[in-house]
């Protein structure tokens, strides 16, 4: 299915104010609840042109399912599910899904600060990215000089980010702003099959392609000066870099593996769904509980796949800049995870429920005070990294208290593409993208050509626009806005 190609949507799609939508439960037979999609009149043109808000009205029927059915104002047309949309399932009696948190588990964002500002490295940018590249594989098939041989990949899967600090790659202090400390505890390497693992073994400390970058920034605007300062982020002309990278191929075989189960064992249960690529099993079945573990030691590979990442950066700066990673004062703001699953309390109907909550191309926000906020951060709120596209800009936004009032903890995770990747092969050249980079000042190296044309601005929605959403329907306020100086690209 091609983005951009559908005929437009004219299902039922009823304002409850300027900043969120409901299809009401009525529209089709069989939705347990409604679906709300979080959009401006802008934006929902733009939501209408593909099928993601049948979609959002299908997700709607999943068995278990509490509150409602949630979609982000960058949905748009994903494996069953969205990208961009989030249900929170009963732990009792709700069901999980791996087309609920895509083909990618724990495709996630890393940002790390500096205490260099843009006239510090100008001269050194190029150099920058270049020696990145030579640090950080990119590309489809990439592998790395790491190796996870025989059972160390089973410590990997196990423990995470962990693991990469145990053995040198990274500070200690990086784990408490990764997003489960770095290791998902639920996680059991043996719920991964061996060719899932055979895929991972060199795979490790990769960028991989796709919509997956490392880029050099320069933070352009702060918007809330006193949560910024709380982040490290001092002042405008900061340089910050971020890593926007997942689980590689293991984690897309942890997917296709229990998709082929879920899939085969659909026609003993007692529910029936819209559409087959919502396969999904019982929580609390065998089936349900081996892939939530095999799900989190997929998570943990992304965990350590970008702590690696992040050495790599540290080394890069060293090498090219000449001073110490700590002397540059490169500590990571955070790790935010936006293609996962996670069991979390939220008050649903008066009384608080512990759910599964599925965000797939959406990433938790919480607000200050929280229990699962950071302790440096408890009085600012949990860190959000939303990545743009690679021509644009990229955002560091804070958990708001309406998340956790309506969206199970939720905002956005991007811009969200506009067309698909084939459409935007087709439709620009390299010349003229790498042109128009160029006039912005950006630096962009790509392992290939396709990482360019599938990529280009003009492939994604606008993620002003996108930010802005979220910040005014109260589930994440905006921080900082950060654009790219230079690009690295698969």
């Amino acid at each position: 299915m091609d983005h951009g190609e559908r005929v437009t949507w004219n299902g039922p799609l009823n304002k409850i104010d300027d900043y969120r939508w409901e299809i009401p439960s009525t529209y089709k037979q069989g939705m347990r609840t409604s679906s709300v999609i979080y959009s401006d009149e802008k934006m929902l043109e733009t939501i209408r042109q593909d099928n993601a808000l049948e979609q959002a009205a299908n997700i709607a029927f999943m068995p278990g399912i509490l509150g409602k059915a949630l979609a982000m104002p960058d949905i748009h047309w994903g494996y069953g599910f969205p990208i961009g949309g989030v249900i929170a399932e009963s732990e009792d009696d709700g069901v999980i899904s791996p087309g609920g948190l895509g083909f990618d588990i724990n495709c996630g964002v890393r940002m790390v600060r500096t205490n260099l500002n843009y006239d510090d490295v100008k001269g050194n940018i190029r150099s920058l990215v270049e020696e990145l590249f030579k640090r950080v594989p990119c590309g489809v098939g990439s592998e790395s000089d790491i190796e996870a041989k025989g059972s160390e990949i089973d410590r990997v899967l196990n423990e995470g980010a962990r693991w990469a600090i145990d053995r040198g790659y990274g500070w200690e202090e990086d784990l408490e702003v990764t997003e489960e400390n770095g290791t998902y505890r639920q996680a059991d390497a043996s719920k991964v099959s061996t060719k899932a693992k055979q895929r991972g073994r060199t795979q490790i400390g990769t960028l991989g392609a796709g919509n997956h970058f490392l880029e050099v920034d320069r933070v352009e605007k702060i918007f809330d000066r006193e949560t910024a300062s709380k982040f490290g982020i001092t002042g405008e002309n900061q340089i910050v870099v971020t890593v926007h990278c997942g689980s590689r191929g293991l984690g897309h075989q942890v997917a296709t593996d229990y998709l082929k189960e879920m899939e085969a064992k659909m026609g003993g249960y007692d529910f029936t769904l819209p559409d087959r690529q919502l396969a999904c099993a019982p929580i609390q079945s065998r089936e349900g509980q081996d892939y939530f573990a095999a799900m989190a030691a997929a998570a943990n590979f992304g965990w350590a796949n970008r702590q690696l990442i992040l050495h790599g950066i540290r080394e890069s700066f060293k090498t090219v800049m000449h001073r110490t990673p700590e002397d540059m004062g490169m500590h990571m703001v955070y790790d935010v995870a936006h293609n996962i699953a996670k069991v979390e309390e939220y008050e649903v109907e008066g009384r608080m429920r512990t759910a599964y909550i599925h965000r797939k191309g959406a990433t938790r926000a919480l607000p200050p005070g929280h229990k699962l906020v950071p302790r440096k951060y408890k009085d600012a709120g949990q860190p959000v990294i939303i990545p743009g596209d690679m021509g644009t800009a990229s955002y560091l936004l804070v958990g708001a208290h309406g998340s956790v009032k309506e969206s199970f903890g939720s905002t956005c995770h991007g811009a969200g593409r506009l067309m698909s990747r084939s459409a935007a092969m087709r439709k620009y050249n390299v010349k003229d993208v790498r042109q128009k980079l160029t006039d912005s000042g950006i630096y962009l190296k790509s392992a290939t050509t396709e990482g360019i044309l599938e990529e280009a601005p003009g492939a994604y929605k606008n993620i002003d626009e996108v930010v802005s959403i979220t910040h005014h329907a109260g589930l994440s306020k905006m921080v900082a806005r950060v654009v790219p100086i230079g690009v690295m690209k698969g």
